[in-house]
C-alpha cells in the first residue's frame, strides 16, 4: 500500500502545496519522497506513477465538497466541536465557501475528481484530512501545546517530525521541518493510513454522504 499525504494550497499558490509519499511495510510507513511547489498536473502525475506499483491511499488537506447554500458542512461543525474539546482553536476549521477558503475548495474539488478519472492499474481511495487535528488528537497532554505553535516555529516542527517517527512514519528527512506545509503533508498521510488500515482507527470520522459529500473526512 502506498500512502500519499497532500497539503493543498489555492490554485494560484503552487509553492505552498506539499506532497509526501510513504510505503506501508509491516506496521510502519517508510518515507519514499517529498515534493513541494506542485501544480495539479504534478500531483496527478505523481499519483498515477505510484498507482502503477500498488494500491494508493490519499489524504488531502482541503475541502473536497461544500455546503449547498454556503456555510459550514455538518462535518465542519462536528470536527470543530471535536478539536475545541481537546484544546485546539476553533478558527482552524473554516467554512469551504468562506472568502479565504473558496479557491482552495475549488482546487480540492477539481483535483479529487480528476484523481477519480485517472486510468490506474491499482485502486485509489481518497479521504479529506485535517492534519492539525491528526496531530492534536494523538499528542500526549504534556506535549499538546506543540500543535498550537508548530506552524510558527521550526524547533517545534522538529519535535513534531520526531514524534511522527514514533507514530510509525520512518525516515522523514530533516528538510521536511523547513515548512509547516510539509509537516502537514506527513500528518495527512498519518491520518489517511489510520483511516484505511483495519489495524487502526481515525480519532474522528465523518462518513461520506453522497452525492454532495462523496468523501470521508477524518483526523
Amino acid at each position: 500500500m502506498i500512502i500519499i499525504g497532500i497539503d493543498l494550497s489555492g490554485p494560484s499558490n503552487h509553492k505552498d502545496t506539499a506532497l509526501t509519499v510513504f510505503e506501508k511495510k509491516d506496521q510502519a510507513l517508510e518515507f519514499v519522497k517529498w515534493k513541494n511547489n506542485l501544480s495539479d498536473h504534478d500531483i496527478l502525475k505523481e499519483i498515477l506513477e505510484q498507482s502503477q506499483k500498488d494500491e494508493v491511499v490519499i489524504g488531502i488537506d482541503a475541502p473536497l465538497s461544500y455546503e449547498d447554500g454556503g456555510g459550514d458542512r455538518e462535518s465542519d461543525r462536528g470536527l470543530r466541536k471535536f478539536i475545541v474539546a481537546i484544546g485546539m482553536k476553533s478558527g482552524s476549521i473554516m467554512p469551504p465557501t468562506f472568502n479565504r477558503m473558496v479557491y482552495l475548495t475549488l482546487r480540492g474539488i477539481k483535483l479529487s475528481r480528476e484523481i477519480g478519472n485517472l486510468n490506474t492499474v491499482h485502486p485509489i481511495s481518497i479521504v479529506e484530512v485535517h492534519p492539525g487535528a491528526v496531530i492534536g488528537s494523538r499528542l500526549p497532554k504534556k506535549d499538546f501545546e506543540n500543535v498550537l505553535i508548530y506552524k510558527q516555529e521550526r524547533v517545534v516542527r522538529s519535535f513534531i517530525r520526531m514524534w511522527l517517527t514514533e507514530q510509525g512514519l520512518n525516515n522523514i528527512p530533516i528538510e521536511v521541518e523547513e515548512e509547516s506545509h510539509s509537516i502537514d503533508a506527513c500528518a495527512a498521510a498519518l491520518g489517511a493510513w489510520h483511516w484505511k488500515d483495519p489495524a487502526y482507527n481515525p480519532k474522528w470520522l465523518y462518513k461520506a454522504n453522497n452525492p454532495l459529500h462523496p468523501f470521508d473526512y477524518c483526523c
